[in-house]
């Protein structure tokens, strides 16, 4: 019995290795330049919130504020 449970996780173990030979891993520049872009697009998006928030806090302020 414990052959017949060791056959497939072999042949599973082995599938996977061939998949794994078939990847075809990204470029050291690649990752680089995709790293920067996503550094900068987060933090762009930061500000972008940031601001928004800021705009939208003071909008309300300055609603809850007036006086009649």
């Amino acid at each position: 019995m414990g052959k017949a449970e060791s056959t497939p996780k072999k042949s599973w173990l082995d599938g996977l290795k061939a998949e794994f030979r078939k990847i075809i891993w990204p470029s050291r520049h690649d990752i680089q330049k995709q790293t920067i872009a996503v550094v900068v697009v987060s933090v762009v998006l930061g500000v972008i919130i940031a601001l928004l928030d800021f705009i939208v806090q003071h909008g309300v302020d300055f609603l809850v504020n007036i006086h009649f």
